[in-house]
């Protein structure tokens, strides 16, 4: 665990002078949700961006095994189908998966 804690705050110091701005996790899914959408430099609502954050944990939740891709839809998102419930783990476990996943992810 203090292994991804190390990791976690070099890539968030690695974050923060590219992007010259303070990250936070939430921040750095919604960067990787907007990546894996592909749209381009577009506006979102308030709801899309929910869509987006939501995106980006299926993505990089994927290879532990809680989300498997499904397909893009005609708008271009993408979905997935849940193998297991990330509800099961507790706000703890949770929070050092997605770091796991977007050290995984942006590695």
């Amino acid at each position: 665990m203090e292994d991804v804690n190390k990791k976690w705050d070099a890539l968030v110091l690695k974050l923060e002078k590219q992007f010259d701005d303070e990250m936070t996790l939430k921040g750095i899914l919604y960067l990787i949700g907007v990546q894996e959408l592909n749209m381009g430099i577009k506006r979102f609502g308030r709801e899309e961006k929910l869509d987006i954050l939501h995106v980006a944990v299926c993505k990089i939740l994927t290879p532990f095994g809680f989300y498997k891709f499904d397909r893009i839809d005609e708008d271009g998102w993408p979905h997935w189908i849940e193998l297991k419930a990330l509800k099961n783990l507790d706000q703890n476990q949770q929070g050092l998966l997605m770091k796991k996943g977007i050290i995984k992810y942006l590695s």
